[in-house]
């Protein structure tokens, strides 16, 4: 495995009944560094986290972490790989009857030995760090979103794990709390040295951080880059999507049968 590299995807395919997912898909993803997945919507970014963290398995290919191919890895290997990785889901997910301070202590007492008194200490270190030292008390029920996801985002660096994948962690934030996302991230990135690889459709945003982005679409890696050298892409496709350009080789509509036909069948 490559050095410079903390995940190698190599051959990846993967399908969901008839409908291709991944055809194919070679990806090699920098450690240290900010990487972010994009692409048209249904082109499986979040998928492709989760094969990743070894939740789903791929048709075919091999999915390398850290040098651990976590398509055969056992589950007891695998849980222990987990604990080095970190991820802020979509939704949160965050435990309804737990207080947020025992939502973020939750994994440091699953995976580690301490002491109460130095799980409190970093419980309130991960909290302070996203600006809810304050709210440890409340239950995720009197969080607005915004605060669930950085409640969230605590958690998932509870570990200092080496590897925190986002999926669309900018949905849903108010402009101050996309800046300190934004900020968190890439501090984060720049002074413990995570590897950041995060799903999502800002693409302003994610623009701002990346050191890397990879585009999806049609199963396919279509290009990959740094963001200024995505923008200045020849590809049509790769254009449309960096501009956010309604009309181009990315149709809006899934694919259908002709419109007046589906409506009106055999009388047109």
């Amino acid at each position: 495995m490559d050095q410079d590299s903390l995940i190698e995807i190599s051959g990846l395919r993967f399908s969901r009944g008839d409908r291709v997912i991944f055809d194919g898909i070679d990806m090699a993803i920098p450690r240290g560094q900010i990487s972010a997945i994009m692409g048209p919507s249904g082109t499986g970014k979040t998928t492709l986290l989760r094969i990743i963290g070894g939740e789903v398995k791929p048709d075919a290919g091999e999915v390398l972490v850290g040098g651990y191919d976590v398509c055969r890895l056992s589950r007891g290997e695998l849980f222990e790989l987990r604990k080095d990785i970190g991820m802020l889901f979509q939704s949160s997910a965050l435990f309804t009857d737990m207080s947020v301070f025992e939502n973020v202590a939750f994994p440091l007492r699953e995976h580690t030995e301490l002491e109460e008194s130095a799980i409190r200490d970093l419980v309130l270190m991960k909290l302070n760090a996203v600006g809810l030292r304050g709210a440890r008390d409340l239950m995720p029920s009197e969080l607005s979103g915004g605060m669930a996801r950085r409640v969230a985002l605590a958690r998932a660096i509870a570990l200092d794990p080496a590897l925190i994948m986002y999926d669309e962690p900018f949905t849903g934030q108010d402009p101050i709390a996309m800046g300190v996302l934004l900020s968190l991230i890439r501090r984060m990135s720049q002074a413990l040295e995570i590897t950041s690889l995060l799903v999502s459709h800002d693409i302003h945003e994610t623009v701002s951080i990346a050191d890397n982005i990879f585009l999806l679409a049609d199963g396919k890696l279509i290009a990959h880059g740094d963001p200024q050298s995505l923008r200045e892409h020849p590809a049509q496709d790769v254009q449309q999507f960096m501009h956010g350009e309604p009309d181009g080789p990315v149709p809006f509509h899934y694919p259908s049968d002709d419109y007046m036909f589906d409506v009106l069948g055999n009388s047109v």
